[in-house]
């Protein structure tokens, strides 16, 4: 297993060990979960730039790490909907996307297509990081003013806009498949 499959490997690992200190007693256990997300974060950064740059690009690497970004990003919206932080709805019509552009991915690549990541879909995975991170840290360094939420709503606009051009600009997967 080369290092940037370990490194994906760790960020799934990480997932369970920021729950339980979000969920923990602990004093400031949820910006101790904040840090934790961020670092998670971080890894799949890092992940891909080894990947990438000393071509370690391997079929489990494609499958793992946008399951492991999925898992951990839906692992903190859960919570901080259970933590009464955010409201549910949100996190359904993101899960909802995530399971859709999947399933949309999976259909492509049966017909050796296959999806690149789009400029929409790198701001909503900003965008949710940043919602996530925000609320984690009670919106610090923003005190009144909500960017925190503010954040959240654009995450949910991104959400939508990209899963809606992932489809558009790949309809022709559809039209090859008896409906």
């Amino acid at each position: 297993m080369n290092i940037a499959n370990k490194i994906t490997l760790f960020r799934v690992f990480l997932v369970p060990i920021f729950m339980i200190v979000l969920y923990s007693d602990i004093n400031n256990s949820q910006l101790i979960a904040g840090v934790i997300f961020i670092f998670a974060s971080l890894t799949d950064t890092l992940d891909g730039y080894l990947a990438r740059s000393r071509n370690l690009v391997t079929n489990f690497g494609k499958f793992v790490d946008p399951l492991a970004d999925k898992v951990l990003v839906s692992a903190a919206l859960i919570s901080l909907v259970d933590l009464g932080k955010i409201p549910g709805w949100i996190v359904v019509v993101i899960i909802a996307r995530e399971f859709t552009i999947t399933g949309f991915r999976i259909l492509a690549a049966s017909d050796g297509i296959t999806i690149a990541a789009s400029s929409l879909g790198k701001f909503k995975t900003i965008t949710q990081l940043l919602a996530i991170i925000l609320i984690l840290f009670n919106n610090f360094p923003f005190g009144n003013i909500p960017v925190d939420m503010i954040m959240l709503y654009l995450a949910l606009i991104f959400t939508v806009l990209s899963g809606v051009d992932y489809i558009y600009k790949n309809i022709q997967v559809l039209n090859m498949k008896d409906i």
